[in-house]
């Protein structure tokens, strides 16, 4: 009895210990975070919106989180793209906003969503209000989105890290270093174009590989240069003349080439500012924090009885929970709860995946069915939709997709190592089986495939292949023979996809919630209370993972990782993904 006392004594006494420091933690991030996110100027007076893309980040799902840094904590957030785009659609109905003011070196956002951005911007400036740029070290992202404004001002600073120069991507292989180990990698795929599997087994790119990538590259600078070009008044033969003859070095060469109006130093560009809001000095004029106007300007419409809901497949498409990923158990539970919300009239499916698991993705699917018999499900593809983001997606009843997205990729591959002349000829380790049945070893990463074993592989590949195809072609009302034209694992822009008839539409995640409110009987976007799923974590929920996640030690997670690459993987996902 005495024992069991102490021990609940004692119990009480950690806990509440340990329920001190969290509850610290938090009043220090709170107290941070208020700090952090005091606004920039006033939200509600006459002013200059000001978006500098080094500052802020902006991401499929609004975050918040935090830092710790030496002694103190900082709040970090990001901004989710709908809310930054709302926000951009508010501020040009706004009188209160006069002028948006755009700064995008150091812009860390992906391709989808610059483009999704940079369309709001120039619906900004339809509105008859003034886009102002400035650049001082500008890439060939940072550079699009600049591109859109009415003036561009270039900072007349040398030195500057100017790298607008198209856009491409490395392909690396890893056979000849891994055949110096002794590892061989078993790799059963169908699809010519299906190349996931290439850099564990050649030395350099297949044609067809390189025929994809090469396509792939030239369609997502298709779409900028056209827009570059259309905005600046240039022709995209003259643009990529100064790209390939290395025009573009110093800033009196962007001014001479057009793609800039009046190269300024921070002096001048302030008394620019100032005059632009009719005051006489910088200090006067109101600049607006684009975090604050979010916070204060994109409110859910609470009132709405109905709703129109966002579900997010974000990330890589994975067996079981997992809560940064697009996990089955998770997704299916939550498929279910907005099929049951008799709240939810629509759904927009917002795919930002390039595949995974393929078990997983047939149970996304099929709960994704359940719902369209009921809703209208309208995809949106950002960044990837691409194999089993494809996959779970293809069959809503209508797909926008940005120009720029990785989609496709209509292709299946598995792939198993051999370390038996590893242990044997760089190890020395000599490895024995004991099995109850002629093949319990295939999988033990410990001996080759024979070829029976190779034929039992290669069948089930086959298999996820054909289910794969008929899928899509049920989908997008396509003969079984022309998906697998159209498959064989290439992956394609969304441009090049819209002509395929993989897609429907080039649009924005915006046009896929316009076109699910006239499908559900309301066109007014107003009268909808628009909801994420899942819900974005809050900041407690955020706290009490990281804490979780501390308790992990970098090894635990390694194995734990080495565990998951040695397992048996059948997949539906892209071969590669491009950082932009």
């Amino acid at each position: 009895m005495k024992q069991s006392f102490w021990k609940t004594v004692l119990a009480v006494i950690v806990g509440t210990f340990l329920a001190s420091i969290i509850c610290t933690v938090l009043c220090i991030v709170f107290i941070s975070g208020l700090g952090a996110t005091a606004p920039a100027g006033k939200v509600n007076k006459p002013g200059i919106l000001k978006l500098d893309m080094g500052m802020v980040q902006i991401t499929e799902q609004k975050t918040e989180t935090f830092n710790f840094s030496g002694k103190t904590a900082e709040s970090v957030r990001t901004i989710g793209l709908l809310d930054a785009v709302n926000a951009i659609d508010i501020a040009a109905a706004d009188p209160n906003v006069k002028h948006l003011y755009l700064k995008t070196d150091g812009n860390l956002s992906s391709t989808s969503h610059c483009e999704e951005l940079r369309v709001a911007l120039q619906r900004f400036r339809e509105s008859g209000k003034g886009v102002i740029a400035y650049i001082e070290s500008p890439s060939t992202g940072s550079y699009y989105m600049a591109s859109v404004a009415d003036k561009i001002y270039m900072g007349n600073y040398h030195g500057a890290n100017i790298t607008l120069n198209g856009v491409g991507g490395r392909m690396i292989f890893l056979s000849d270093l891994l055949d110096r180990f002794g590892i061989k990698m078993q790799l059963i795929r169908h699809g010519k174009y299906k190349s996931a599997g290439e850099m564990f087994v050649r030395n350099s790119s297949s044609p067809e590989n390189r025929e994809q990538n090469e396509r792939v590259v030239n369609s997502i600078w298709e779409t900028f240069s056209a827009a570059i070009a259309e905005s600046r008044g240039i022709s995209v033969e003259k643009l990529n003349a100064a790209l390939d003859n290395l025009e573009l070095c110093l800033p009196e060469d962007f001014l001479a080439a057009g793609l800039v109006d009046e190269l300024v130093g921070r002096v001048e560009l302030q008394r620019k500012m100032a005059d632009l809001a009719v005051v006489d000095d910088v200090k006067d004029v109101n600049f607006i924090s684009f975090q604050a106007y979010v916070d204060a300007k994109c409110l859910p419409n609470l009132k709405s009885r109905k709703q129109i809901a966002v579900v997010y497949a974000n990330g890589d498409i994975v067996d079981g929970t997992n809560p940064e990923a697009v996990a089955s158990d998770d997704f299916v539970k939550m498929i279910e709860t907005v099929r049951a919300d008799s709240t939810v009239k629509a759904v927009v499916l917002r795919v930002n995946s390039p595949g995974g698991s393929v078990c997983a993705s047939e149970k996304i699917e099929e709960q994704l069915r359940e719902l369209r018999a009921i809703k209208p499900v309208i995809a949106s593809y950002g960044d990837y939709a691409a194999s089993g983001g494809y996959w779970i997606s293809n069959g809503c009843d209508h797909i926008f997709s940005d120009a720029t997205t990785l989609t496709g990729s209509i292709g299946v591959f598995g792939m198993v190592p051999d370390f038996s002349k590893t242990a044997k000829d760089v190890l020395h380790i000599g490895v024995e089986s004991v099995n109850s049945n002629k093949h319990t070893d295939m999988f033990s990463t410990m001996r080759p495939f024979d070829k029976d074993e190779y034929r039992y592989m290669e069948r089930s590949i086959e298999d996820i292949y054909e289910r794969f195809t008929k899928l899509v072609a049920a989908g997008r009302d396509m003969s079984v023979e022309r998906v697998d034209e159209l498959g064989q694992g290439r992956v394609w822009t969304g441009a090049d996809a819209l002509e395929a008839g993989l897609v429907d539409e080039i649009g924005t995640l915006s046009d896929a919630l316009k076109y699910a409110a006239v499908a559900a009987g309301d066109s007014e976007m107003g009268n909808w209370l628009v909801t994420a799923y899942p819900a974005p974590l809050t900041m407690m929920e955020n706290v009490m993972a990281s804490f979780g996640q501390q308790q992990d030690t970098e090894e635990g997670v390694f194995i734990r990782n080495l565990r998951a690459n040695l397992k048996l993987q059948v997949l539906a996902r892209m071969p590669f993904e491009f950082e932009f």
